[in-house]
């Protein structure tokens, strides 16, 4: 199997570059359907704040078998949390690659996008925190926020 040898787009790199400069709040990349490269999927509209259409969009991901067969698909994103910190010392920012593979998509996309993820992590520097998401709970806002602020978010 050519898993191990999975290619980054470099307009993934790009991108990445937009999130960080502020310009993107979230990037969502895939395996292309021959599983020999790793795509962006989509992104936010410039910079403004939408975890809703974000979610939406990870649980919602399909990915094809090899037999054609079209079911639930695991993903990556990279999202910019932005969080008021409880004690009142302003803003906080947290650049947050999530690997999403829920439980019930196939085994085989599941292994794929497991072994090929450093690949991508590789191609993108500064990603301050990093989630393994398996469930939509793993998901929810409230969640990625206590855990990307370690507690210290209002």
């Amino acid at each position: 199997m050519l898993w191990y040898r999975v290619q980054v787009d470099p307009e993934c790199r790009r991108a990445f570059d937009k999130l960080m400069q502020r310009q993107l709040r979230y990037i969502i990349f895939k395996l292309s359907d021959d599983f020999k490269e790793i795509v962006i999927e989509s992104t936010s509209d410039g910079a403004k704040e939408n975890y809703d259409e974000f979610r939406e969009k990870l649980v919602n991901a399909e990915t094809k078998s090899a037999t054609g067969a079209v079911g639930k698909g695991p993903r990556y994103a990279v999202y910019d949390f932005e969080y008021k910190l409880a004690s009142g010392d302003g803003l906080r920012n947290k650049v947050t690659f999530i690997a999403w593979s829920p439980d019930d998509a196939g085994i085989k996309s599941k292994m794929v996008y497991a072994s090929s993820k450093e690949a991508l992590k590789r191609s993108l520097s500064g990603i301050a925190v990093e989630l393994q998401a398996n469930e939509t709970d793993d998901i929810e806002y409230e969640q990625i926020i206590k855990t990307v602020s370690k507690g210290t978010a209002a």
